[in-house]
């Protein structure tokens, strides 16, 4: 599991003072981001070999706000490894371990030149394979 920590800044919240719900999604983005780095894959790298990566499903859940200032944390975890679709479990807790929000994003790989489905690079489906 990867986990990312984040600090709500005011940029991030809305006219209530809380994260704004949209904002969780770029939360998630950037976790997964960094996830995939740490596993040793950059996504400028992969679009230099002609793949992109592109979330083809989410489905969230939303249970308290984040405010200003706050300090969070997303978690990332694979749960699905396909030779071209893969799948991550993410959730962005308090510190202190209670949950925000949840969900589970649902990505596939795409030839950046048809956008047309691509196997996902050998090396980076197995190191995927190998977390589950």
């Amino acid at each position: 599991m990867h986990i990312l920590p984040i600090k709500i800044y005011y940029e991030d919240t809305d006219a209530q003072g809380v994260v704004y719900y949209a904002n969780y999604l770029k939360f998630f983005e950037r976790a997964r981001t960094e996830f995939l780095r740490e596993i040793g894959y950059k996504q400028k790298e992969l679009m230099e070999k002609g793949a992109i990566f592109v979330v083809r499903e989410v489905s969230v859940e939303f249970k308290k706000p984040a405010s200003l200032d706050q300090q969070i944390e997303v978690h990332t975890q694979i749960i699905k490894a396909g030779k071209v679709s893969f799948d991550f479990n993410q959730e962005a807790l308090t510190k202190e371990g209670n949950l925000l929000c949840g969900g589970v994003i649902k990505c596939g790989c795409l030839a950046l030149k048809d956008f047309k489905p691509k196997a996902l690079p050998s090396k980076l489906y197995q190191g995927m394979k190998s977390l589950l």
